[in-house]
C-alpha cells in the first residue's frame, strides 16, 4: 500500500488485543459433536438441490452423512475428489447464495444445513493427518506450463499432477495462493491457512514452483508453447479500473486491492495505517472486504458508496449484513463526483444516481462525506492476454477452457463466462485440467 502523507491516516488505533479479537476466526470450527448434531439435520435428498448449486458439483448428501457415521475422513474425500481447495472454499464461498440456499431446510425452515462448516471439519480433519491422501498415476513424460498459482492454477496443476504428468507452476508474486493468499479478508483465512493450504496441495508431488515470474515479462507465451506441451492460464486481473473522479490523485486515494493485500501480509497489525474516516467505493467482495477490515483497525467511520441500489451489489446480502453488523455504513444510488483537499483528501463529493431502465445517470444532486482515506474497488481488469482472443474484456475459452491457441487453456477470472468465485475459479482449472489430459493422451 503506498505510504501517505495524510495526517488522519496512522498506525496503532487499537491495542494488539482488540486488533486480535476483531481479526479472530469469523465462524469458529465445529468440534466433533456439534458437527455430528449439525449433520444429522441433512435430509439426505434424493437428487440433492444443493449439488446442483455447487460450482464444484460436490455430493454434498454423502459427505455429510459420512460425517454422521463418523468417518470425517473420508467426507474430506469426497470433498476434495471435486475440490482440491475445499479447505479454503469452506472459509470463502458464498454458500449463503448457493448450495445452503438451494437446502430443503432452508426452503422449508428458513435455516439451512450449514453445509460450509461442516465441509471445513471434514477437510481441516483430513488435512491434519500426516501424507497426501492422492497418488500420482505413471509418469507420462509429458510436461504442462501453469502460470498464476491462484485457485484456478493450483486445481489445474493438481489435477494434471495426479494423472502423472509434470508441471511447473509460474506465479508473478513471492508465493503463491493468488486471491486466497492476498485478497480475501484476513478473519476469513486464519492462522496462515491459505500458505498452508499449498504446501499441503504440493504434497502430491510433480508440481514445481517457480516464483517472482509474470507472464509479458519474464514469460513468454509462445516460448512456453515451445518447451512444454500444454499451457493453462489463470492469471487473474491485475489491474485496477480508476475512480475517474476530480481529485482521485489526492494523497489518501488507494485501490482497496492493495490495501487488502498488505493487510494479509503484515505480521502486526497494530502497524498498519488506517484513516479515521473511510469510504469505500464499490459493491463487490472486495468493496466489502477493505470496508469491514478498516473498520476492525479502529476507523471511526467506514462508508460503502455504490452507485446502484442494493440489490445490484455483487456482494451477496449475508456480506452486507455483515458490514453493517461492524458498524460500516451503506450508501447506495451514489457515484463519487469529486475529491476534495488541499493535496490530501479531506471529504468526498458524491453524486446521487438514477436508473432510467437503459443507463444509469446522475440526478446533479451531490453529498459530501468527510474522508481522510478512500478506496477504489470498482473492479480489475486483465492486464495481459498473451495475444489470445477476448470475449468482451477476458480471455475467450470454451466449456473445458480451451482458448483461441490450440496449446492454451485458461480459467479463473482471467477468462470470459464464469463468476469471480474461488470455487467457481477451482472447477474451471479442475475441468482444464482433464482435457489438457485428454488431448496429451490422445
Amino acid at each position: 500500500m503506498p505510504t501517505t502523507s495524510t495526517p488522519g491516516i496512522v498506525a496503532g488505533r487499537l491495542s494488539a488485543e482488540q486488533i486480535a479479537e476483531h481479526f479472530d476466526d469469523l465462524h469458529a470450527p465445529f468440534a466433533p459433536h456439534e458437527a455430528a448434531v449439525a449433520a444429522d439435520r441433512c435430509y439426505f435428498c434424493h437428487d440433492a438441490p444443493c449439488i446442483t448449486a455447487c460450482p464444484t458439483d460436490i455430493d454434498i448428501p454423502l459427505f455429510i452423512r459420512q460425517i454422521s457415521t463418523g468417518t470425517p475422513e473420508a467426507a474430506a474425500k469426497t470433498i476434495f475428489d471435486q475440490n482440491i481447495l475445499g479447505g479454503m472454499c469452506a472459509r470463502v464461498c458464498p454458500t449463503e447464495d448457493l448450495c445452503e440456499q438451494a437446502c430443503v431446510r432452508e426452503l422449508a425452515e428458513g435455516k439451512p444445513v450449514e453445509i460450509g462448516r461442516l465441509q471445513r471439519y471434514a477437510t481441516d480433519t483430513l488435512m491434519a493427518r500426516q501424507g497426501h491422501p492422492y497418488n500420482r498415476a505413471d509418469i507420462t513424460g509429458k510436461k504442462v506450463a501453469v502460470v498464476g498459482a491462484g485457485p484456478a492454477g493450483l486445481s489445474c496443476a493438481h489435477r494434471l499432477a495426479m494423472h502423472g504428468h509434470d508441471v511447473v507452476i509460474f506465479d508473478a508474486e513471492a508465493k503463491p495462493g493468488g486471491l486466497n493468499e492476498f485478497g480475501i479478508a484476513a478473519y476469513k483465512s486464519t492462522d496462515d491457512f491459505a500458505a498452508r493450504e499449498v504446501e499441503w496441495l504440493m504434497g502430491i508431488g510433480g508440481i514445481r514452483l517457480e516464483t517472482g515470474k509474470a507472464l509479458g515479462d519474464a514469460l513468454r507465451l509462445e516460448t512456453l508453447t515451445e518447451d512444454y506441451d500444454a499451457v493453462f492460464l489463470g492469471v487473474g486481473l491485475g489491474g485496477v479500473n480508476a475512480l475517474r473522479a476530480d481529485g482521485d490523485d489526492k494523497d489518501g486515494v488507494q485501490d482497496a486491492v492493495s490495501f487488502i493485500k498488505t493487510l494479509r501480509q503484515s505480521q502486526d497489525l497494530t502497524t498498519l495505517p488506517v484513516g479515521r474516516h473511510v469510504v469505500v467505493i464499490g459493491g463487490g467482495m472486495t468493496a466489502i472486504d477493505a470496508a469491514v477490515q478498516s473498520k476492525l483497525l479502529g476507523a471511526e467511520s467506514v462508508t460503502i458508496a455504490y452507485r446502484r441500489g442494493r440489490e445490484g451489489m455483487s456482494a451477496s446480502r449475508y456480506e452486507q449484513d455483515l458490514a453493517a453488523s461492524n458498524g460500516v455504513k451503506l450508501m447506495f444510488n451514489v457515484q463519487p463526483k469529486a475529491i476534495h483537499g488541499n493535496g490530501s483528501v479531506a471529504e468526498i463529493e458524491l453524486e446521487y444516481t438514477t436508473d432510467d431502465g437503459n443507463q444509469l445517470r446522475g440526478t446533479g444532486e451531490t453529498i459530501r462525506l468527510p474522508a481522510d482515506q478512500v478506496f477504489r474497488a470498482i473492479g480489475q481488469t486483465l492486464t495481459t492476454d498473451g495475444g489470445l482472443e477476448l470475449a468482451g474484456r477476458k480471455i475467450a475459452v470454451t466449456s473445458t477452457g480451451r482458448t483461441s491457441n490450440p496449446k492454451v487453456w485458461a480459467g479463473g477470472d482471467c477468462a470470459a463466462g464464469g463468476d469471480d468465485l474461488t470455487v467457481t475459479a477451482v472447477a474451471e482449472g479442475r475441468d482444464a485440467a482433464m482435457d489438457i489430459h485428454a488431448s496429451l493422451s490422445a
